[in-house]
C-alpha cells in the first residue's frame, strides 16, 4: 500500500494571512518526498492554488504542526496534519519544550545554543525578557511550598532571562538530558558533560530550566509565548544608545546563531534585547524601505525563515557595531576585514549572515520596528 502515490507525499492544513485582502486563507499543502516539491490547494475556492513546484526553502525537517514556512514569499503557518499518513509519520515523536536560560547565564546563550543545535533540536521561538517578582511566582507556582521558593523567585526576577521553544523528536528528554541533574554539584559527578556540570553553581543557579512533561511544557510555553491574548512578559529593549542587528534566516537555519552571538559578546558588545521573528514579504519590504537604492539589501533574504533580531546597546553603538559587521559583501570582507561577522559567517552578497543599522539616526527606529511594532 505504501507504493501508492498517496504515500509519496505529506499533507498539512496551512494558513496564510493575505494582507491585501485582510483575509486568513486556508490551504491544503502537499510536500512530495521524492523531489522536495510542493503543491497548494485553496480550500475555500476548491481549486489548485500552486501547481507542483520545487521549493528550495522547504525541507522535510521543517514539516511539523506549529511551524511557519516561507513558500515563494508567502508565510504559511502549519496548523494541522492533512491526513492520517502524515500524522502517523511525522507527528508521533515531535515534541515541544521550554528552555529558560537563567539570569546569570544569559551571557552564555551562544554556547547553550551551540549545544542545542548539536543535539538536533530546533529553536522555533525565542525572547529575552525580565520577569517581575509576581511573574516569577506565577511561573514557579508548583514550588510554592518548597523552602527554596523565595530564593528561586528572587533569583529569577534579578535580571534578564531568555525563553525559547525547542522542537524536535523527543525534545523533552533530550533537553533535560543536555541539562543534567537539577543540582549542579550532583551534575558534576553524575553527568560531567552536561550543561549544568559545565556552567552551573548549585540547585538554583543551575543554568536553565527545562519542562517536566508534555503537559507542563504546554503550560510553560503558553506563559512566555501566548497563543491567544497578549504577548507574555515584555521584551528587554531599551530604545536608547542602541543599534539593530539581525541574524538572517539563512544563518539561523545553518545553525550559526550561537557562533554569531558568541562573536558579538567576545567583541565586547552588550546584547540588551533578543527575539526570534518571522517576517513575511510585506514586513521585510517595509523594513528595507529606507535602504532602497542605497545598499543591495534584499527583502527576500529576511523572509525565507525565522530571523533573530538583537538590540546592541552602548555608546556610539551604530558606528562601532557596523564596523564589526564589516563590508557588506562577504568576499570583500574576507579580504579586507577577515575577523568581521560577514567575513566569518557570510557566504555571498545576499547571504551576508547579518544585517546591521547603517545610519546612526536609524538605530532606534530599526530596534523599534522589531521590539515595539512586531512584538506587541
Amino acid at each position: 500500500i505504501e507504493n501508492s502515490p498517496l504515500y509519496h507525499r505529506y499533507a498539512f492544513l496551512a494558513e496564510w494571512f493575505d494582507q491585501h485582502a485582510s483575509l486568513l486563507r486556508r490551504f491544503l499543502l502537499f510536500f512530495y518526498i521524492t523531489d522536495g516539491s510542493v503543491e497548494m490547494y485553496d480550500l475555500k475556492n476548491r481549486k489548485k492554488y500552486l501547481k507542483r513546484t520545487k521549493c528550495d526553502s522547504v525541507n522535510q525537517e521543517d514539516l511539523f504542526v506549529g511551524n511557519r514556512l516561507n513558500i515563494f514569499s508567502r508565510q504559511l503557518h502549519l496548523v494541522d496534519y492533512g491526513d492520517q499518513f502524515t500524522a502517523n509519520k511525522l507527528g508521533s515523536e515531535k515534541e515541544r519544550t521550554l528552555a529558560l536560560i537563567k539570569p546569570d547565564m544569559v551571557s552564555k546563550i551562544g554556547d547553550i545554543l551551540e549545544l542545542i543545535n548539536a543535539s538536533k533540536l530546533m529553536v522555533t521561538k525565542a525572547k529575552m525578557t525580565k520577569l517581575t517578582w509576581s511573574q516569577a511566582e506565577d511561573f514557579y507556582v508548583e514550588h510554592q511550598s518548597k523552602p527554596f521558593f523565595s530564593a528561586l523567585v528572587h533569583f529569577m526576577s534579578s535580571g534578564p532571562v531568555v525563553a525559547m521553544e525547542l522542537v524536535g523528536d523527543k525534545a523533552l528528554s533530550i533537553w533535560r538530558e543536555l541539562l543534567g541533574p537539577a543540582d549542579s554539584a550532583v551534575a558534576l559527578t553524575e553527568a560531567p558533560q552536561s550543561i549544568r556540570a559545565q556552567f552551573g553553581t548549585d540547585a538554583i543557579k543551575n543554568v536553565a530550566h527545562g519542562s517536566d512533561s508534555i503537559a507542563v511544557a504546554a503550560r510553560e510555553l503558553e506563559f512566555f509565548f501566548p497563543s491567544t491574548v497578549g504577548h507574555g512578559p515584555s521584551n528587554t529593549a531599551l530604545f536608547t544608545d542602541c543599534t539593530c542587528c539581525i541574524i538572517k534566516p539563512h544563518a539561523v537555519s545553518a545553525g550559526l546563531t550561537g557562533k554569531i552571538l558568541n562573536s558579538i559578546s567576545a567583541a565586547g558588545f552588550e546584547i540588551s534585547a533578543l527575539g526570534m521573528f518571522y517576517l513575511d514579504r510585506a514586513k521585510a519590504e517595509e523594513f528595507y524601505e529606507v535602504y532602497k537604492g542605497v545598499v543591495d539589501e534584499y527583502p527576500v533574504s529576511l523572509c525565507s525563515g525565522p530571523c533573530m533580531a538583537l538590540e546592541i546597546h552602548g555608546a556610539d553603538a551604530p558606528r562601532t557595531f557596523r564596523e564589526f559587521c564589516g563590508p557588506p559583501y562577504p568576499e570583500i570582507a574576507r579580504l579586507l576585514r577577515p575577523n568581521t561577522l560577514r567575513a566569518l559567517y557570510g557566504t555571498d552578497n545576499v547571504k551576508t549572515a547579518v544585517h546591521c543599522t547603517d545610519l546612526p539616526e536609524d538605530g532606534i527606529l530599526e530596534v523599534e520596528f522589531f521590539f515595539k511594532i512586531l512584538d506587541r
